[in-house]
Parts: structure tokens; sequence; C-alpha cells
């Protein structure tokens, strides 16, 4: 049973009671990340969320990891272009110790400067790390020029340059504005009792003084095409291609979910099974989609070596073709929808995957959607309408393209990118 209030702090609660399970799991979404940033504070949700693990009023960095082990709980956080997520996962009776902690660590966090200065460090090692990792730089790249001059564009982490220059009362000033219980979403699943947990809630965030939270909300502005070359010294290529996607208002979004599939998303996709299992071009190659509230993108993404570059981008742009010009077929179509429905159902059995459904739904739709009404939606999907949307979004002139590689294999690169995609 889920139930669903508008609390008298304006924080939104949602809870599903799971009494068969020994197990129950609370995650805290705040509606703050990356594109509510602005360029002198890039990265400022993603500090925010290392620093609430840091030390509160009553508790230092060590007492928060040690309560958490003494109660056999996981306790961890993440942050995205439109959210933050702290999250945590314990025995049924130890969920009211795992909130009032968490809650703890979010509205009483206090920035210890020395910490402060010290996690400013571990960040720009973070960032060297990732920057040293060109498969999962590549994204971020695209999605740079994907968004050039908004803040959508701008990297998770934040710059070298933000972050050390990372002032602590700009920082302190954007997660007072920012963490307030109106600005917040609450979801539990597990064994819970829902008018308990409730009342435990209520007690903790009626203490909180509220105050009304203004971010940025622009959309994006129109897409135009581009290429993104940045030359580093790799042994392999890394290339992403792209075009506008869908918001995750749009209808058309569960057509999408099964082009995805059947284009790049799986084993048994046909791009993985063409250029890898068949032609044996790359090691890695798949087709993603990420839905925002105002904007989306398709992307494509193939690391391989600079000597079947050529073969490569050859290959990719004739399966593109096809999958334009001769469409798909209902076969296909129907094996998809039965993958998606066998992962949504197989994925409920997780009660972290539960608590996750809940707080994003409500998060992105002001509702919880039932799984029941997703499913229906998936399984109305037809081939044509898949068809008419690979149309309409993967021609070839809409076609944008990153890379990261030397300078000899991006000059390869962008010559075949000219020659097919042009």
């Amino acid at each position: 049973m889920i139930n669903c209030w508008k609390l008298e702090s304006q924080a939104q609660l949602i809870i599903e009671e799971i009494p068969y399970l020994k197990s129950a799991a609370i995650g805290v979404f705040i509606k703050v990340g990356s594109r509510h940033e602005t360029p002198e504070i890039a990265g400022g949700s993603h500090f925010i969320e290392h620093m609430l693990f840091k030390g509160t009023e009553q508790r230092n960095a060590r007492e928060i990891a040690e309560s958490f082990e003494s109660i056999g709980g996981q306790l961890n956080a993440y942050t995205s272009k439109e959210y933050t997520c702290v999250y945590a996962r314990t025995l049924d009776e130890n969920i009211y110790t795992a909130t009032e902690i968490i809650f703890d660590m979010l509205f009483n966090s206090v920035f210890e400067p020395k910490e402060f200065s010290t996690e400013k460090e571990v960040v720009i090692e973070e960032i060297n790390m990732y920057e040293d990792t060109p498969d999962d730089l590549i994204h971020d790249v695209f999605a740079q020029k994907m968004w050039s001059d908004h803040t959508m564009g701008l990297p998770i982490l934040g710059t070298l340059d933000s972050v050390k220059n990372f002032n602590r009362d700009n920082i302190l000033d954007f997660y007072h504005q920012c963490y307030t219980p109106s600005n917040m979403v609450i979801a539990i699943a597990g064994n819970v009792e829902p008018e308990k947990m409730k009342d435990t809630i209520e007690k903790i965030l009626n203490k909180i003084p509220d105050q009304q939270v203004v971010l940025p909300s622009s959309p994006p502005r129109q897409y135009k095409r581009f290429t993104s070359l940045v030359e580093k010294d790799t042994e392999q290529v890394q290339i992403c291609w792209g075009v506008p996607g869908l918001n995750y208002h749009d209808n058309q979004r569960y057509t999408l979910n099964i082009m995805n599939s059947i284009l790049g998303g799986g084993l048994s996709s046909r791009l993985f099974q063409s250029l890898r299992e068949e032609l044996g071009l790359a090691y890695s190659v798949y087709s993603s989609s990420s839905t925002y509230s105002d904007t989306g993108a398709c992307s494509i993404y193939i690391g391989t070596g600079p000597g079947k570059i050529e073969r490569c981008q050859e290959a990719l742009h004739a399966q593109i073709m096809k999958f334009v010009q001769e469409g798909v077929t209902d076969i296909e179509v129907q094996r998809t929808q039965q993958m998606v429905k066998s992962s949504m159902y197989m994925g409920m059995e997780s009660v972290m995957n539960r608590m996750s459904r809940l707080g994003k739904s409500m998060l992105m739709y002001d509702r919880v959607i039932p799984i029941e009404e997703v499913m229906e939606k998936v399984m109305q999907v037809k081939y044509h309408e898949v068809n008419q949307l690979a149309a309409e979004m993967l021609a070839r002139e809409k076609f944008s393209m990153a890379a990261i590689g030397t300078k000899e294999a991006l000059s390869l690169v962008d010559n075949e990118y000219l020659k097919h995609w042009a």
C-alpha cells in the first residue's frame, strides 16, 4: 500500500508499506542539481552532497559512518543535473535511527573550514580521475556542447577552476537556499508503519524554518549541430554521436524507450550485434537516451582503435540508415516489451528500487505513477510508432559528434563524420 502526504513543512512524503520484508529504504530527493548552479559555483550541488557526510552539530564524519555501521545500514548519496538524493537501507527495526541521522546531515551540516578545504582536494582528485577515464568523460564533452551557453551543459562534478575557487560562504548560502523541506521529496519503502513514520518525520521537519526556493528554470536554447574534438593521448578513440531527445513529460517517451533498446540498448540490439559481434569493430557500443524536465538527448557511444575508425563510422552509418529507412519489426517490439516488463517487475523485488521509483515519480510528475500504468503504456507501443519516431529523430542531418583521442585519430574521425553525416 502506498501513502502520500504533503506535510505541514511543505515536504512531500511517500511511503510504501511492505510488511513481509525485514528491511526498509529511505531516500530524500532535493530538487537541486548542476543545472541550478552558476558557472562560479559549478559543481556546488555535488560538493554539498560530499559535505553532508563531513559532520553536523551533533556528529563528526567518523561518528556518522560508525552510526550506520553499528546498525548494519548502508548510507550513500548522488547528484544529477536536476536533483540530489541522500539514501539509506537498513533492517526495518533501524529505519528510525537511519532517518534521524539523515535529517541531521541534511539540515545541520556545519561545513567546518578544515573539512571544506580537505574535501575540495578530494573532489579535485575525483575530477582528475574522471579526466583519466575517457569512456566516461566523452559523455560530459558531448553534453557540454549539446547544451552550451546553458547550465544543463555544466559538468556535475564542476571544473578544476570552479572547485579550486569555491568560497565557503557562497557554498553555504547555496546549501541553505536549497536544503529546505519544501524543496524535498521523501520516499520510503519496506516494512514500516506509515503513520508512525510520518509522525517521526513531521516532528523533525517542523523544527526546520522553511523558506521560498527560487532556482533558475529557463529552457536550453534551440539545438544547433556541432562537432567537439578533444585531443588526448589515448590508445582508443572515444566517439559519441547524438541528436536532441525528449523531455520526461513527452508521451512518446515510452516509444523512445523501445526504440533505444532495439537500436543499441542491450546485447541483442542491432548496434551491438552488428558492430561488435559480427564485425568486431568495438568492445563497447551502445545507445542511450536521457530525459529531463524540459529537454533530452539521444546518443550512441563507441570506443574503438584508430585503425578501425573508417570502418566503424561506415558500419554505424549503414545501421542508422537501415533503421530509419526499413524500420523495426513487430517481433522486435514485442521482444523488447517483454524485456522491459521483466526488468521492471524484477526490479520491484528490491526495496531500494521501489523507494527510488517512488521518489523520482513524485519528483518528476507530482504523483506516483502505478507500475501497471507504465506497463500499459509500454505494451501499447506499436512498431509503426517506433518507425515514425526514428524517422523524425535519427535523420542523418541532425547528428552531432564529440570525440576524444590523439590528433591523428581525431583527424580521421572528423573526416569520416563529414563524409557520412554532414
